[in-house]
């Protein structure tokens, strides 16, 4: 299939090196050269634009930071929607408000293009991996028809209902998941403060009732586990910027909603104070380093 693939950072660069491995014709495009050239070295063909992207693709899969991009991308003067074919997939796998992802999707609809929502989780190694989730909001039939994409980049496709609800599911997921990592870190640092080795402490919390992904996949506590930001001073895996992010769609959509996110609201402010205090590109992980008194990492 032909498809076209906008947004190559921590993501989507692995996330199109597996759509290559799948045997598709993929065709890139990124406002990074570097990024673009990495995967084109891998066998895709760069794209200098979005209307050259789309000129060919039968597909379209963007996977963007934030709202504003998917809106510049899709409704901007030389978006997507501004040169695509009728009848053309569209897919948008970033993680944005579930409010844009309906108003994106509703005007790509009116010209004859149908678009789904399908945010991932499994960060970077799933994604490097191809073990990606993926919360797809799209109609039973457009999910049937881009499923067979998705499965090339991930393990489980879950269809969350129609338009939206993708970005609905992702939203809650990621509140949990920053909520769960500051339970962890909070403990972890705990424990080693009190004088229990923190391996120890983790395996007794990881075959116990506190056991979670984030201490059993992705312990933030250095020296713990192998191959997770952690053991190399946080670098690479999923921002503390951008997990500040979704913590904030969260609780915006829970004002809209008028639903109580007490839990979610503190773990946003200590996000944010950690970003102020410099550490946003570092793993969001590193959100440990908030508790350990010698500010190791």
């Amino acid at each position: 299939m032909k498809i076209g693939f906008v947004g190559l950072g921590n993501m989507g660069a692995p996330m199109a090196r597996n759509l290559l491995k799948a045997g598709h014709d993929l065709v890139v495009h990124d406002v990074v050269r570097t990024n673009v050239d990495a995967v084109a070295a891998a066998g895709a063909r760069p794209a200098a634009t979005l209307r050259d992207l789309v000129a060919h693709a039968e597909f379209v899969l963007t996977m963007l930071p934030s709202s504003p991009h998917v809106r510049t991308v899709y409704l901007g003067e030389d978006g997507v929607l501004a040169a695509v074919r009728p009848g053309v997939v569209l897919v948008d796998s970033s993680t944005i408000d579930p409010h844009t992802a309906r108003e994106v999707a509703s005007r790509a609809a009116a010209q004859g293009n149908p678009m789904a929502d399908a945010p991932v989780s499994g960060g970077t190694n799933g994604a490097a991996a191809g073990t990606l989730t993926f919360m797809v909001g799209a109609a039973e039939a457009l999910y049937e028809r881009i499923r067979p994409v998705l499965a090339t980049m991930g393990k489980t496709i879950v269809r969350c209902g129609d338009s939206g609800t993708g970005q609905v599911a992702k939203i809650c997921n990621n509140l949990v998941l920053a909520i769960s990592m500051i339970g962890v870190a909070e403990a972890m640092s705990l424990g080693d403060a009190l004088g229990i080795d923190p391996k120890v402490l983790a395996s007794i919390v990881n075959t116990s009732s506190g056991r979670c992904w984030s201490s059993d996949t992705y312990n933030p506590f250095p020296g713990v586990m192998d191959n997770v930001p952690a053991a190399r001073g946080y670098c690479g895996g999923f921002g503390a910027d951008l997990m500040l992010k979704d913590l904030g769609l969260a609780t915006d959509a829970a004002k809209q909603s008028r639903q109580p996110v007490v839990l979610g609201a503190a773990a946003e402010q200590l996000y944010r104070l950690f970003s102020a205090q410099g550490h946003g590109g570092l793993d969001f992980s590193a959100i440990i380093q908030l508790y350990r008194k010698d500010g190791a990492s």
